[in-house]
């Protein structure tokens, strides 16, 4: 991946304080039913988790984070299911993890494979 490209990680929860607490209260009361596959796999009830971050750090690439609002806010025109990772080069998003390859995601190493066969290279 060149200094151009990104990964673009988007959650399918949206941004602010009081999301994020109806959020954690969903993810303590009600797992199953929580909508953010992406969150529910590299996020604990209250943290990122460590190995996720790791994980991150280790792929030599940038990386950014958007809230649902915050990625329909910045690209309006992209109508994906969400949770979703997509390749981002020179502003142009290129899907490489669409949400039920997310949600066919069991563990933190699956979503791993996932990126690493699917997001680093181009396609």
């Amino acid at each position: 991946m060149n200094r151009h490209n990104q990964l673009v990680f988007v959650y399918n929860a949206d941004s602010g304080l009081f999301n994020t607490m109806a959020d954690i209260g969903h993810k303590l009361f009600s797992p199953a039913t929580y909508a953010c596959d992406l969150c529910a796999i590299t996020h604990g009830l209250l943290s990122e988790r460590a190995e996720w971050r790791r994980f991150i750090e280790s792929l030599g690439a940038p990386c950014e984070f958007l809230h649902r609002d915050q990625f329909r806010a910045r690209f309006p025109d992209v109508q994906a299911p969400l949770p979703a990772i997509f390749r981002e080069c020179e502003g142009r998003l290129v899907l490489c993890a669409d949400a039920p390859a997310i949600a066919a995601c069991e563990s933190l190493v699956d979503l791993q494979a996932l990126i690493l066969r699917y997001c680093l290279e181009e396609r």
